[in-house]
């Protein structure tokens, strides 16, 4: 299995599912990360946490946890 964590800046992969259970999962989906979103990796911070990236054209960052449970293809 791939997850985002594994993307290289300047990569744009699609969201196969989104793994892990209740409230982080909905947060995750509540902001646009879905089945078929894809999303572009702009940035990754010198210790890897947070990764900026592109979803449905707005920015986010995302804590190392939270793309960990991102799978891609």
């Amino acid at each position: 299995m791939r997850t985002l964590k594994d993307v290289k800046p300047g990569e744009t992969v699609t969201v196969v599912k989104v793994h892990g259970q209740g409230a982080v999962k909905r947060r995750i989906m509540d902001m646009g990360i879905t089945r078929d979103a894809e999303i572009l990796v702009r940035k990754v911070a010198p210790l890897g946490d947070p990764v900026e990236v592109n979803v449905r054209g707005y920015e986010l960052s995302l804590r190392k946890a939270d793309i960990d449970s991102i799978e891609i293809q």
